[in-house]
């Protein structure tokens, strides 16, 4: 009752046992049989498997936890319960196991470190090492991971060598799929799509309403990253079920092989790698055994770019592009920063405090939003970085220079920084219009846009154990003050003299007023028209 794989890189050998083994826990007998099977996986310890029948299934409590092998098929688990004491996830078995498992169909299980003792005859069976350093040098994926794939700058850069040794190594791979899930407000995961007869990876960032649609929903994917396992489907056989939109569309194509397999992160999530064939007889079992013993291994290196990327998405979300760059750089400590020349940008939601007494807090969120849709929308379309929500505020920048050196503002930046916040102020008084019109039930949104232009200290000001990366100085005090004219001039947008000097595009001029706090009398500017 011998079962070998083609190739004798790894391979999978199932014996009868030649002597009675008993499992126990805790001096209860759990397992008792004659007719154990011992499986012999390369680079792993023997397995003993046993029939259900010799088994105390009434101790035993099927889980949810399934994982995936992509030759001996899906693992459940059982917890083992005696006396009151449970061991989660003990026990497993491949109820519906893969051809090269068939063997151990009706078989069960146990984790030796997860039981008492372990006996074969009168001798107990000590834990064995999964797979030590040499011997896993016997896999030269596992070599290539240890000493290459740290070199790959992206997740998309670390598939393509990948696949691309695969390849190099015999494995007939045509196509490849990586799905991996991510935190952020847009993407819900990205996905890097491999083919061999194309160059390079493709990589999708696919949004969050992808997993309402039908080519996400009906695939294998759905309940894969469910935590239902894996899915293999051996194109070839007659009898191979056609359960999913994709694995029908390759069948038409003439592929041979599908392999759908679950790998997870540090934190528990399951990403999925799909690979397809159209070789004769698909993928052997020594090809998936060389990619499933190093699939963990390579699912950390992901996890890696993953997190950078996460982290990366978070902060340019969160701070803006700009300012979660200079974080990611190194900016962090509380008085990081530089001086920097910059339109100031500063606006408010009319009528807020009204609003949000009248409305429901639901439905004022969502005015207040739009509210902010149509601003910060226009100043990120403009070139402008959104720094601050103030309440219902926004405090955005329009960068020009630093303030000294080689990176002086020039009267040419300045006017071009001006310029794009003008366009700004135009599409978000635009926008606001035309939220109005489509929202005629709602009251209605009300604004005013000040503008200033001014040397600002651009960091992290706050405590250390909570910082904030923004602009402080004069000049912001002045913007504020600046809109807070708005209301009273009946204008939806007010730039300061000092923009009016800058920006070579026509302005006009509304008188000199006093601002509050601020010495002086100043000449403000209102947009034509």
């Amino acid at each position: 009752m011998t079962q070998r794989a083609a190739q004798q890189d790894y391979e999978l050998r199932f014996e009868p046992s030649a002597r009675r083994v008993r499992v126990e826990f805790n001096g209860t007998l759990i397992a008792d049989s004659a007719r154990a099977i011992v499986l012999h996986e390369t680079r792993l310890p023997p397995a003993y498997y046993f029939p259900q029948a010799d088994v105390r299934m009434d101790l035993l409590e099927k889980t949810d936890f399934h994982t995936h092998c992509p030759f001996k098929g899906n693992a459940s688990y059982w917890t083992l319960r005696v006396g009151g004491e449970a061991v989660e996830n003990a026990a497993w078995a491949y109820e519906e196991p893969y051809r090269d498992a068939e063997p151990i169909r009706g078989y069960l299980s146990f984790y030796r470190n997860k039981v008492s003792a372990l006996y074969a005859g009168e001798q107990e069976v000590r834990a064995a090492v999964a797979a030590d350093v040499q011997g896993m040098h016997g896999n030269p994926l596992a070599n290539w991971l240890l000493k290459e794939a740290w070199k790959a700058a992206s997740s998309a850069e670390l598939a393509e060598q990948f696949f691309g040794d695969l390849r190099d190594a015999g494995v007939p791979l045509a196509r490849s799929t990586v799905i991996m899930p991510t935190l952020h407000p847009q993407v819900v995961a990205t996905v890097l799509v491999w083919r061999a007869d194309q160059p390079g990876i493709r990589v999708i960032a696919e949004p969050h309403d992808i997993l309402h649609q039908p080519r996400f929903a009906d695939s294998p994917f759905a309940p894969i990253m469910r935590g239902a396992g894996g899915v293999r489907r051996r194109l070839e056989e007659p009898d191979c079920p056609l359960d999913f939109p994709v694995v029908r569309e390759l069948k038409a194509e003439g592929a041979t092989d599908y392999v759908a397999m679950p790998f997870r992160f540090s934190d528990g999530q399951i990403n999925v790698m799909s690979m397809t064939s159209f070789a004769a007889g698909g993928f052997s079992t020594a090809h998936m055994g060389q990619i499933y013993e190093v699939l963990p291994m390579l699912g950390r290196v992901f996890e890696v770019h993953a997190l950078r990327r996460t982290a990366t998405g978070l902060l340019e979300t969160y701070l803006g592009q700009s300012t979660g760059r200079r974080v990611l750089d190194g900016l962090v400590k509380r008085g990081d920063g530089e001086h920097i020349h910059a339109v100031i940008w500063f606006c408010d939601f009319r009528d807020s405090t009204p609003l949000s007494n009248s409305m429901g807090r639901s439905a004022y969120l969502r005015h207040l939003n739009r509210f902010f849709e149509c601003m910060a929308g226009s100043v990120l379309e403009s070139g402008g970085e959104v720094l601050r929500y103030i309440g219902d505020a926004v405090l955005a920048i329009f960068p020009i220079a630093k303030a000294a050196g080689a990176g002086r503002a020039t009267a040419t930046r300045m006017s071009e920084a001006c310029a794009r916040a003008v366009a700004a102020a135009k599409l978000a008084t635009e926008r606001i219009k035309a939220m109005n019109a489509k929202h005629p039930d709602k009251p209605p949104l009300r604004f005013g846009i000040g503008l200033h232009l001014g040397m600002v200290t651009y960091g992290n000001i706050g405590v250390s154990e909570r910082l904030e990366f923004t602009v402080i100085g004069p000049a912001a005090n002045e913007a504020a003050r600046v809109e807070s004219m708005t209301k009273e001039l009946k204008r939806n947008v007010l730039t300061s003299e000092a923009f009016a000097r800058a920006y070579s595009g026509e302005l006009v001029s509304v008188g000199r007023h006093a601002l509050k706090g601020i010495e002086g009398e100043r000449e403000l500017f209102t947009l034509p028209g």
